[in-house]
């Protein structure tokens, strides 16, 4: 079992920056492919990141070039560090666990971002 609890949310103009972090309890996260997916009202959950056990990432086109994933399995955190923010952006950030081939995942609870114009 493995917990996950974002952080790092909150309100920013447009061209900020935010760092989410996503902390896990449970068992370690270095066998886990972890993402970043973010949801708005009456839409589909998006996946935005991943980085792969072996640090491999994949970003999706929309936010390529100005979000970055990265892991520290030692501290057992996982963030997304969000530069050049537009409003579009505006969304609820999940954080994701996936031990691949199993089909076991975990979520976190989400964190608000809101860009302002």
């Amino acid at each position: 079992q493995v917990t996950l609890v974002e952080s790092g949310g909150g309100l920013v103009q447009a061209g900020g920056s935010l760092r989410l972090s996503c902390a896990a309890s449970g068992r370690g996260l270095s066998s886990y492919h972890m993402g970043w997916f973010r949801q708005t009202p009456g839409k589909e959950r998006e996946r935005l990141a991943v980085i792969r056990r072996t640090s491999s990432t994949y970003y999706t086109d929309s936010v390529k070039g100005r979000f970055t994933i990265s892991r520290d399995n030692a501290k057992n955190t996982v963030y997304l560090q969000m530069n050049s923010l537009k409003p579009e952006d505006t969304a609820v950030y999940y954080c994701n666990a996936d031990l691949d081939g199993t089909g076991i995942e975990y979520w976190g609870q989400g964190t608000q971002v809101t860009v302002s114009s």
